[in-house]
């Protein structure tokens, strides 16, 4: 059976490993920023575990505060790789406390209240990991079963050190002049290995979930103007039934390709750009806005009547006239034609509404362009008149 002195020691080997196989992901996968942050704080805890052994063999006072700095500010890189990895960014709230906390125990570890020092630790580790576990419970957005193990896990460890500084605080040991030694820091000794290792296994999971969530952020997103593309517009609405509430919205700039022509490209992509920001105005839930591809977009809107849809559509075309591009042949204005198509109350199909916009778009375009033009319910186009802008 492993005494107390090679539990620590196994546990320092493991955490090294862990932090080096963390430090070789983020090099093939720099963009996950939080994993050199959890890699340091591994290896700080490393450093305490190894300083503690040796602690627990001669209990020189200044050891005992650069263990105790090493497991607070080991835990606080930990916290804050939880705070980068769920887009939290006031990490003051995690890092004065703890500094201010470190700098109290030094202080009383220096006064020869070592047992104090040690319950100050504790107790700082305990809500730094409450803190990680309430973090990823909240905010966390994958997987809920393994934002259940994190914060259970994160629960479990601060538990322990939690039962570390009580059973101190119980027995009123204020100067210990010794590594604390009784069930709860024996108990620890193996809840935390135990636990620490489980969230190096899941930091692994997590990044690797991330790196799916943002590949398919990729492949979903037109990289020019931000929004969903066609891609997008299937996975999103593929299978539903559109309703009699429902609508989609095409839209086509005009005269697209003489503007490039004439203009360049990057004048082209500007205006895009200008009529992806247009069109993200009107952005709103129940609202999804795409790019198909080329100068082609589409406004999907659901709870809308038709003639909401119809003017919403419309409204976005007399918005998109007002917008002026700076060239070097002068300032730029640009219109855009659009077509309406609806579901209905037995329900149509994605590609059955996108015909139906479709046809309506070229009805506009061959009425003049600049207006947006929706099934009659006769079922031919109606010409609506030209978008007016100021």
């Amino acid at each position: 059976m492993l005494d107390f002195s090679s539990l620590l020691l196994a546990a320092a080997l493991s955490g090294a490993c862990l932090s080096i196989t963390l430090f070789a992901i983020w090099f093939t996968a720099p963009q996950a920023r939080f994993m050199p942050t959890v890699a340091c704080g591994i290896l700080v805890l490393v450093a305490h575990v190894v300083l503690f052994w040796r602690y627990t063999k001669d209990a020189s006072p200044w050891l005992c505060q650069i263990v105790l700095a090493l497991l607070s500010f080991g835990f606080l890189l930990i916290c804050l790789s939880a705070m980068q990895y769920l887009g939290f960014r006031a990490y003051r709230r995690a890092v004065l406390p703890t500094l201010a906390a470190m700098a109290v125990c030094a202080a009383f570890t220096y006064l020869g209240f070592d047992g104090v020092g040690f319950q100050i630790t504790y107790a700082v580790v305990t809500a730094l990991l409450a803190a990680i576990g309430a973090m990823f419970w909240v905010k966390g957005d994958h997987d809920r079963r393994i934002l259940l193990v994190v914060s259970f896990l994160s629960g479990a460890c601060g538990v322990s050190f939690a039962l570390c500084g009580l059973t101190l605080l119980a027995h009123g040991q204020w100067a210990l002049g010794a590594a604390p030694d009784n069930w709860a820091e024996r108990l620890n000794s193996v809840v935390a290995v135990a636990c620490m290792t489980g969230l190096g296994a899941l930091t692994l999971s997590l990044h690797h979930l991330q790196a799916q969530i943002e590949l398919k952020a990729e492949t979903m997103t037109d990289p020019l103007t931000g929004l969903m593309n066609r891609r997008a517009l299937g996975a999103l609405y593929g299978d539903r039934s559109f309703g009699p509430f429902m609508a989609i919205a095409m839209f086509d700039l005009d005269h697209f390709k003489t503007t490039n022509d004439v203009f360049g490209h990057p004048v082209g992509d500007q205006v895009l750009c200008r009529f992806a920001a247009v069109i993200r105005k009107y952005g709103r839930t129940g609202v999804d806005a795409f790019r198909l591809g080329g100068e082609e977009f589409a406004l999907v809107m659901s709870r809308v009547t038709p003639e909401k849809a119809h003017d919403m559509a419309s409204r976005i075309g007399v918005a998109f006239g007002t917008e002026i591009v700076a060239t070097h042949r002068g300032p730029l204005r640009s219109s855009v034609s659009g077509g309406m198509g609806f579901g209905a109350a037995e329900g149509r199909t994605l590609d059955e509404v996108l015909a139906e916009a479709d046809a309506a778009l070229y009805a506009a375009k061959r009425a003049g362009r600049n207006r947006v033009i929706a099934q009659s319910r006769a079922g031919q186009p109606e010409a609506g008149p030209a978008l007016k802008t100021a």
